[in-house]
């Protein structure tokens, strides 16, 4: 139990992450001091990197999703904060008081500004205690060396993060809208928690998280399935799949297609090259007003392998587009097909065997 206390609480860290984190570091302080000082010159009255660029480097590389780590949060805030600690030294001449209200205005003044970045209290730290080098830059502190090392830093954040492929800054991903233009909910959020739910959660737990509160519906969402998945994993793809799939060569023309659509009444219709491998597929609102080769009007279709969960294809069949998700090999070639009625049959026989198995128990 004791060893607890040194295990780290960030979610999804791996160890390749943390061994990015350290490569991007590594580069990104030596390169910000670097640049700092060709474009700062040398010398002891020119403090050429602050000490709160290290946090900023930990946040910025390490936790490249966390609000605190965003262009603004580590520009603003440690700039910001800065002016705060050299607009407090000016007017409070007693040290240990002058320490206290620059950090506590510093985040107020982050909190206002929407940059809250923890290194911005060091930064208004730095600018009560740093001694000569920083008395003597005074007013000019914040922006040379600070906000200079800020901006070159996420310069340099970003560009390695993009090496690396990984999405900074980082965007949170909106709840999709209805496709359907109405003001319903979408089908997957009409059961299940609501937004407001996530709201009234955060104000009954009463703490701040390190998390964007669109990013924190998405995760929960994603638990909801994996929940459901593992709760239904012996049923797969290749259990309720169609295997008689009708589909179109790429060449065909699109009154052919047209025609198998209606004559075997489904809303997919998947589209194949010469050797039999998928495409795409199209449907009749594709159809309805093409006049040359099925190949100018196929779109990409959902696919999935006949070894994966087939509850987890709930959020490809319940968005208000997808129709169907075509089952493929490792040559994409087609296996079957599965529908969202199939995917609702499905659900519905093992709802039905859950509850008479809890009663033959009962």
């Amino acid at each position: 139990m004791a060893f607890r206390l040194f295990v780290p609480i960030l979610a999804g860290a791996t160890l390749r992450e943390r061994i990015i984190a350290c490569i991007g570091a590594t580069i990104g302080i030596a390169l910000t001091g670097a640049i700092s000082g060709l474009v700062l010159g040398s010398g002891p009255h020119v403090p050429l990197l602050v000490a709160p660029m290290g946090a900023s480097a930990v946040l910025l590389f390490a936790v490249p999703a966390s609000p605190l780590a965003q262009p603004w949060s580590i520009i603003g805030g440690n700039t910001i904060s800065a002016l705060v600690g050299v607009l407090v030294a000016y007017f409070v001449h007693e040290p240990i008081l002058a320490m206290g209200i620059a950090v506590s205005l510093a985040i107020a003044a982050m909190s206002f500004t929407r940059c809250l970045h923890p290194p911005g209290g060091a930064a208004a730290l730095t600018a009560v205690i740093g001694g000569p080098a920083v008395i003597g830059a005074g007013f000019l502190f914040p922006f040379v060396p600070v906000a200079l090392n800020s901006i070159v830093l996420v310069a340099l954040g970003y560009g390695f993060h993009k090496l690396s492929r990984r999405t900074y800054p980082h965007v949170t991903v909106a709840a999709p809208k209805n496709s359907h233009g109405t003001i319903d909910p979408r089908a997957q959020e009409r059961i299940g928690f609501r937004p407001e739910d996530i709201d009234a959660a955060l104000g009954t737990l009463e703490e701040t998280f390190d998390i964007d509160r669109n990013d924190l519906e998405r995760l929960l969402r994603q638990v909801e399935l994996q929940a459901m998945v593992r709760t239904h994993r012996t049923l797969l793809c290749r259990d309720i799949m169609s295997c008689h799939v009708i589909s179109v060569d790429e060449h065909a023309r699109a009154d052919q297609a047209r025609h198998l659509l209606l004559a075997h009444n489904i809303r997919t219709l998947p589209v194949v090259d010469s050797e039999a491998r998928l495409v795409g597929a199209v449907g009749l609102r594709e159809l309805a007003w093409a006049s040359d080769t099925v190949k100018s009007v196929t779109k990409a279709v959902a696919t999935a392998s006949a070894s994966a969960p087939a509850m987890g294809l709930l959020p490809v069949l319940t968005d208000g587009r997808s129709h169907a998700v075509v089952i493929i090999d490792d040559n994409r070639r087609i296996l079957g097909l599965i529908t969202q009625t199939d995917l609702l049959a499905a659900t519905a026989r093992t709802q039905t065997a859950d509850r008479l198995l809890a009663e033959a128990v009962a």
